[in-house]
């Protein structure tokens, strides 16, 4: 739950008639597009800020420049080099990277940690480009109008984003697993992704960059995914849904064989994969979850900026994202999902009830949590279809003059019952941060050392990270086996 709840979505208005012709730089061929390039740009920076507000940058300006300066390399040998074009680091450990029409290209701090060279940040930087390029964005949007469409949401790796609401407790896991900005993306065709593959390869191999490192980038992130499922294995939980960059893009073996094959065309000496300056831009660069947006240690999640602390019941797991914090059960089937009220809704709890909820009745209850004024309301609220919708929500004025809604849900109501004891617990949870968890609530950061002769489990026992041993493997690149020489440069993190 970062302090900007902000679903990540744009409408652009579609220009009304059959659109027109357009010639699209990388094909040489003209297609009618409901797009001018003028189009694009406009939209795209019209995206652009929402997508910050989303997300935040990363502040350290040495990354944010060295992504950009390749970003721009990149670029300038593209199909679209009179484009002004915008890279920027996003403040998110999702692995992901995405592209906005226009010009605009992102990439997570998150897909940098698992990454081992310039070159392989290079290969996912030129498929985004690739993107924009191609004017894919452009395509979809026509396609959409052709389906009577009337509006083109955010294009995020080739994704139509779509907004999530608070209901649906039928699909809890997997919206307590997905960010407004990585869930509910919807791929380009794997003809426009393939595409982007190409142009991502010839843009590598342009700027004397080994086509090959898209093939590296490919097999890292799959290494992630294995990861992520052999964790969730171990702890009895289903595998996670996807919300990675790979995710949204065709992961299978047969892409991974094409893009071995577009590799196979170029020929030349690739000598600079760039690894040592790579590394010198991770050196200190926050990994996994900041102190910004919140960070979950253990049980407990702690938010330093909105001075709130919760702890989840034992078993249970806590998923931050940028609408909201879940608490849910092992099995995915029910949690406590917490929002901050937006200001526009009222100063009071009961203001709060009366503009966000829209009972048609119930009664409230006023509580004491944890020294925080607090308020239970219990009723209903007629639905659209003329239904009976039961309402179960606490509110909580917090730190700072925030009001938060705290609500119970779970796939059914027999599950609610059943987990009624930990729904109480977690609510209960709800806290100010006191100043031993405020000392707690510290990031970690990347750091590199010499490989040692104890190898991964000598540098594993002063890690911070679970499953340690398995973790500085998979961001090392050797999760599917191998060792780094002895002294070679590898990174941790403290």
């Amino acid at each position: 739950m970062r302090k900007t709840l902000l679903p990540l979505m744009f409408a652009v208005a579609l220009l009304t008639g059959c659109g027109s012709p357009v010639l699209n730089p990388v094909t040489g061929q003209t297609e009618r597009s409901v797009m001018s390039e003028q189009d694009e740009v406009a939209e795209g920076a019209k995206a652009h800020q929402q997508v910050l507000q989303e997300y935040g940058v990363v502040k350290d300006a040495k990354v944010q420049a060295y992504v950009t300066n390749l970003g721009q390399r990149l670029a300038k040998l593209s199909h679209r080099d009179h484009l002004q074009w915008h890279f920027t680091v996003l403040d998110s450990p999702e692995i992901n990277a995405f592209a906005l029409p226009g010009g605009y290209v992102y990439v997570t701090r998150g897909i940098m940690a698992y990454l081992q060279s310039e070159a392989e940040l290079a290969g996912v930087i030129g498929h985004e480009i690739g993107h924009v390029t191609a004017r894919h964005g452009a395509q979809r949007a026509t396609r959409q109008q052709d389906a009577g469409l009337g509006v083109l949401a955010a294009t995020l790796l080739g994704a139509v984003l779509e907004s999530q609401g608070m209901s649906g407790a039928g699909q809890l896991a997997s919206q307590a697993s997905q960010t407004a900005a990585a869930g509910y993306i919807a791929s380009y065709g794997r003809e426009q992704e393939l595409q982007a593959d190409g142009l991502g390869a010839e843009y590598l191999a342009r700027n004397a960059y080994n086509p090959r490192n898209m093939v590296r980038v490919i097999g890292a992130l799959r290494d992630q995914e294995r990861f992520a499922v052999d964790q969730a294995r171990a702890a009895g939980r289903a595998a996670p849904a996807g919300s990675s960059w790979l995710s949204s893009h065709p992961s299978n073996d047969a892409r991974l064989q094409q893009i071995n094959q577009l590799a196979a065309q170029y020929q030349g000496s690739y000598s600079d994969e760039g690894r040592e300056r790579y590394q010198q831009v991770l050196r200190g660069l926050t990994f996994g979850d900041s102190a910004e947006q919140g960070l979950v240690r253990g049980q407990n999640f702690y938010h330093p900026g909105l001075g709130i602390a919760l702890t989840a019941p034992s078993g249970w797991q806590i998923q931050n994202d940028a609408e909201q914090l879940a608490l849910f059960s092992r099995a995915g089937d029910a949690a406590l999902l917490v929002q901050v009220a937006p200001a526009r809704a009222g100063n009071t709890h009961d203001q709060v009830i009366r503009s966000l909820l829209k009972p048609s009745q119930g009664n409230t209850q006023r509580l004491n949590l944890n020294g925080l004024q607090a308020t239970r309301f219990v009723g209903s609220r007629a639905t659209a279809q003329g239904q009976s919708q039961p309402l179960d929500v606490t509110l909580v004025s917090g730190p700072k003059n925030t009001i938060y809604v705290l609500r119970p849900v779970a796939r059914n109501a027999g599950v609610l019952r059943s987990a009624g004891g930990a729904l109480a617990q977690a609510q209960g949870s709800f806290r100010p941060l006191s100043a031993a968890e405020r000392a707690a609530a510290q990031a970690w950061t990347i750091k590199t050392v010499a490989y040692p002769r104890g190898g991964f489990t000598e540098l594993a026992r002063p890690s911070p990270l679970p499953s340690a041993e398995q973790q500085l493997r998979l961001i090392n690149g050797y999760y599917s086996g191998g060792e780094p020489k002895l002294g070679q440069l590898v990174k941790v993190v403290e």
